[in-house]
């Protein structure tokens, strides 16, 4: 049985029974053949049978080229093409790249899968090589594991306070079990990144990979910043880490997902992230929205509003009925303006229903639900429902189409407080855009009751702020008002220093509320242009947000360069 022939007939067997997808039941034919199966694998585990046997009866087999290894140059192999992760769940090692093609080394020729999920991350034809087993393991852990050491590099402060969790996710077992002991340092530099984003009042994390990099960048006062730059072969272990924290599907990568995260970072504190991952062509971006809850607990004096516009906030929303209208870009604090909104409607005499896409900050005494398209729960659908549960005030994440905005106008018409946003530039524009979606104007005149815009503009840090001296006319020109210049002073950003980044610490709130008076009611109802409804609004008294922009910076707030920047002209 030890002969050359016999070990190379049984040999054959394997190849036959394991690489050729020959169907069980012609394996099993009888107990002879399994026998002699059993008894090949045990040769081969025992080095009584070579790899490289096995691998050339392998390539004869399939009609593949063999390679062997040892030709190649290790440091030459295009590694970076191809995740670690992708490499060992896969036993695929990318080997040479020729143009739009790349060859890869595999000691299972039958491996398709391997083939199509490299070609989709790579995004190059991919053609397979055979190489023999034990030299493909032995070059892996050698190329990986000094990947892995230089993880030690980093900055990865052991951050075992840290505790992480998620009513969906697998938990922190899921990452030990599929990744091993050698993802420990991916763990805690994870963790650490969103530490670092919580204490530096981030609002977005961004984790990109790229062809021959890695970045991490976060969004602190509305402006990205680079926070890191790991090496390019922890992309996948990175983004595996945050999609197993997340709950989501770490197998599923050509497809965009969404999950959030749980941290707790103090035995009485947590915060919540929001994840969306989306497939790229060098792989899975991952963003991350920082949900705080104490953001809705500020109250409406941290905001910004001047003390008028603070006065007809609350007065509108003391009224029993009617509509509130936030408006503004993203990442411009609608969400924290209605939540406080809440937050001083909340109270056990009053019913209030959410209906948002997602639930951003969990609210105690407020109904919210998670609108879900699919699954046949949009925005109509659920106001429908909460027009059934006895309600006072419903709050609708969004009016995006004619069905949701007629029953939002029809539920502030009936005896409840609606309130919600639109993507407008300014108010004018939010009621020509009811009026553009196929509301009447005598509905949008007798249901809005007030509509704030608003944009976020950065805050001068107050410590190394510099005065910023300009001409009168250059002073005329930005817009101030002429009575009030030479009453004021104007600063600009310093240098930066230990309280704060670049010379601004904060955002502060640029805002133009404007109630709906009889007037503009009136020029509603004769169907006038955002242009002529804005001039209206202005002989009310209403600042736009130019005018409130460049009143923040008379009070010292901001810089007039970030007026400029938020707002326009």
């Amino acid at each position: 049985m030890n002969t050359p022939t016999a070990l190379t007939g049984l040999a054959r067997q394997l190849v036959a029974a394991e690489l050729l997808d020959v169907p069980a039941a012609q394996k099993a034919q009888t107990e002879a053949a399994r026998n002699q199966l059993t008894l090949v694998q045990h040769l081969v585990q025992n080095r009584l049978v070579t790899a490289r046997a096995i691998a050339e009866l392998a390539a004869e087999q399939f009609g593949m080229p063999l390679l062997d290894l040892r030709a190649l140059e290790r440091e030459q192999l295009p590694r970076e093409l191809v995740s670690e992760k992708l490499v060992r769940q896969h036993r695929a090692l990318p080997l040479l790249r020729r143009g739009n093609r790349l060859f890869v080394g595999l000691s299972d020729p039958a491996n398709q899968q391997a083939i199509q999920d490299i070609q989709f991350s790579t995004g190059l034809a991919v053609e397979a090589v055979l190489v023999e087993e034990d030299r493909l393991s032995e070059t892996i852990e050698q190329l990986f594991s000094a990947a892995g050491s230089g993880m030690d590099g980093l900055d990865d402060t052991d951050l075992d306070g840290v505790d992480t969790s998620n009513d969906t996710a697998k938990g922190d077992d899921s990452v030990s079990a599929e990744g091993g002991a050698d993802d420990a340092p991916v763990v805690r530099f994870v963790n650490k990144m969103l530490l670092e984003a919580i204490r530096g009042g981030s609002s977005d994390l961004h984790f990109e990979p790229y062809e021959k990099s890695y970045r991490i960048r976060f969004r602190t006062d509305g402006m990205l910043h680079e926070a890191a730059r790991p090496p390019i072969q922890l992309a996948g272990r990175i983004a595996a880490r945050l999609k197993v924290m997340a709950g989501l599907d770490i197998s599923e990568r050509r497809k965009p997902q969404d999950g959030r995260i749980k941290l707790k970072v103090s035995a009485h504190k947590a915060i919540d992230f929001r994840v969306n991952s989306l497939p790229t062509l060098w792989g899975e971006k991952i963003v991350m929205r920082i949900l705080d809850p104490s953001s809705a607990q500020m109250g409406i004096d941290a905001l910004g509003y001047e003390e008028e516009q603070k006065a007809l906030y609350l007065k509108a929303l003391s009224q029993p009925q009617g509509m509130i209208l936030v408006t503004g870009p993203t990442g411009s604090g609608k969400t924290v303006s209605l939540y406080t909104g809440l937050n001083i409607l909340n109270t056990p005499d009053i019913n209030i229903s959410t209906a948002e896409d997602p639930v951003e900050i969990n609210l105690e005494g407020i109904n919210q639900v998670n609108v879900n398209p699919k699954q046949g729960m949009d925005f109509a659908q659920a106001l429908r429902a909460f027009l059934r549960q006895d309600p006072d005030v419903i709050m609708v994440g969004e009016i995006r189409d004619l069905e949701t905005a007629e029953i939002a106008i029809k539920a502030a018409q009936t005896g409840h407080m609606v309130m919600s946003t639109l993507h407008t530039n300014s108010a004018a524009e939010t009621l020509t855009r009811l009026r553009n979606m196929g509301i009447p104007a005598f509905n949008i005149a007798t249901s809005v009751n007030l509509i704030i815009a608003q944009r976020l503009a950065r805050r001068l840090c107050p410590q190394c702020r510099k005065p910023h001296e300009l001409p009168h006319e250059a002073l005329l020109a930005e817009g101030f008002p002429a009575e009030r210049i030479g009453s004021f002073k104007l600063y600009r950003p310093g240098a930066g220093c230990d309280a704060c980044k670049n010379g601004y610490k904060g955002r502060v709130g640029i805002y133009e509320v404007v109630k709906i008076t009889p007037e503009l009611q009136r020029l509603i109802m004769e169907e006038g242009n955002a242009l002529d409804i804005a001039a209206k609004a202005r002989e009310e008294g209403f600042n736009d947000l130019r005018a409130s922009g460049l009143l923040k910076a008379m009070q010292g707030l901001t810089s007039l360069e970030e007026v400029n920047r938020v707002t326009k002209d």
